[in-house]
């Protein structure tokens, strides 16, 4: 099975707007075929997300409720971060061009970059970092 890494945005769209995702976007996430990633930086943005009260359900009383909905009833692998893909971050060329200077958003690249992990996202300022090595699919 193939891993596929799946940005933040996904994440949040996946546990607020199942229904309204784009129908491509949940072919991808529905293929069998795939074995669903985030990395350990997407959780702390989750975190973050919830304890500001821009992450909210019904469901979820605390940011810990939100961590167990996306790894046990989703079923998203955690992919813990590592020496390695700090290295991959330290020589990231950064598009400055568009002002892209999120540090989460640059771990995660580099992560998917380290560990050669097709990366779905819908932010615009991805496709720059291609050239890196980046494999993105974009929606």
């Amino acid at each position: 099975m193939k891993r596929l890494m799946l940005d933040t945005c996904v994440v949040v769209e996946m546990l607020h707007n199942a229904k309204g995702m784009d129908k491509d976007v949940k072919a991808i996430l529905s293929d069998p075929g795939y074995v669903l990633c985030i990395s350990f930086e997407t959780i702390r943005e989750l975190i973050v997300l919830f304890n500001c009260g821009r992450l909210h359900s019904k469901l979820w009383k605390s940011a810990k409720d939100v961590i167990s909905n996306v790894v046990n009833d989703i079923q998203i692998e955690v992919l813990p971060l590592r020496l390695d893909i700090g290295d991959t971050y330290s020589q990231l060329q950064l598009n400055v061009e568009m002002n892209h200077y999120d540090p989460s958003d640059h771990i995660i690249i580099s992560h998917a970059i380290t560990e050669r992990i097709p990366l779905l996202s819908s932010d615009l300022k991805f496709p720059f970092y291609r050239s890196q090595g980046l494999e993105l699919i974009e929606y």
